[in-house]
């Protein structure tokens, strides 16, 4: 697939893949998209109702890719200091120091984003977007790579923030997390039940990997009628009509904006690239389509009270979409 001279990082991704099943049961797909998350550098927010390992599996995937990890709790009375930091005075030299925050971090895992009010929620969208944060007057770079990894739960909404739509532009994907089918709970059930089971997982990819796999992705060839196609289906989304989707045509408020389109073909070389391919086949767009497109429509309310899905929109567009 790579050039001789080219590390083949193919085995150290399956040993990635190993090492995260001896914690994490069931979750592969969720596991392979944090993984291109990671590889390509987009933030993910997951969704998921309680107890379906998300934030385990974060934690876990940090080990793996022996990067500093840091967990923030979201909470009404959370405050943007609490996540980038702030400066305190020193009172032995007379100065202010800067005390960073949890955000400086390779793996960020904001738990429940949603619980806390929109002055926190504004605060990530520098890091997301500028991987930088600024304190005082003083603006940091952090390190690299930085990611942003969000949950949020998708029925206690009593109490909660949603994410305006300018900051859900900014995740790279969604990825609903589902429950486990009855074999896999089967094995969690008797993992955990064990109380001295430990889940030690070893490190497997270093910093230096992750870039050098981040170059071979850059790699991965796209044709121009693909590239063309993922156009045509972004454009989808904010004119059903146009595309012979009229029963969807009132429901659009807004379509996908441009990041869509990028994130899209960043996401199918990265699907290509760990099924061990250099080019990019249709059916690895159409996998990632609904992750990155979901969050990305805003239907309007009559839609929403009929009950007409963002789901049931693009699954109908990558069936009426034609490969020109």
């Amino acid at each position: 697939m790579q050039p001789t001279s080219a590390p083949d990082y193919r085995p150290l991704i399956r040993q990635a893949f190993a090492e995260m099943e001896k914690v994490v049961v069931g979750q592969h797909a969720l596991v392979s998209r944090l993984l291109i998350g990671v590889f390509t550098g987009g933030h993910i927010l997951l969704e998921g109702v309680p107890g379906l390992a998300k934030t385990l599996t974060v934690s876990t995937l940090a080990k793996v890719l022996h990067l500093h990890f840091q967990r923030v709790q979201f909470t009404p009375d959370l405050l943007p200091s609490d996540l980038v930091g702030t400066m305190i005075y020193n009172q032995n030299q007379s100065v202010f120091e800067v005390k960073k925050g949890p955000i400086f971090a390779n793996l960020v895992l904001a738990d429940e984003i949603n619980r806390s009010p929109a002055k926190v929620q504004s605060a990530l969208l520098e890091a997301m977007q500028e991987n930088q944060v600024t304190i005082g007057d003083q603006t940091y770079l952090l390190d690299r790579p930085f990611l942003v990894l969000a949950t949020q739960n998708p029925v206690e909404q009593e109490g909660t923030y949603p994410l305006p739509e300018a900051q859900v532009d900014r995740f790279m994907l969604k990825v609903h997390v589902d429950y486990l089918k009855k074999a896999d709970e089967l094995e969690v059930m008797r993992r955990m039940a064990n109380m001295g089971f430990q889940g030690d997982v070893q490190p497997v990819l270093t910093k230096e990997d992750i870039f050098g796999i981040r170059d071979q992705i850059n790699q991965v060839q796209i044709s121009d009628t693909l590239e063309k196609y993922l156009i045509e289906l972004v454009f989808a989304t904010r004119r059903p009509a146009d595309y012979d989707l009229p029963e969807f045509a009132q429901a659009v408020q807004f379509g996908a904006s441009p990041r869509a389109s990028i994130a899209l073909h960043r996401a199918a070389r990265a699907v290509a690239y760990l099924d061990g391919r250099d080019y990019v086949l249709p059916e690895d767009i159409k996998d990632v389509a609904q992750d990155v497109l979901n969050h990305r429509i805003l239907m309007t309310y009559e839609a929403e009270a009929d009950g007409i899905r963002t789901h049931d929109l693009i699954e109908a567009i990558l069936r009426k979409v034609p490969i020109s």
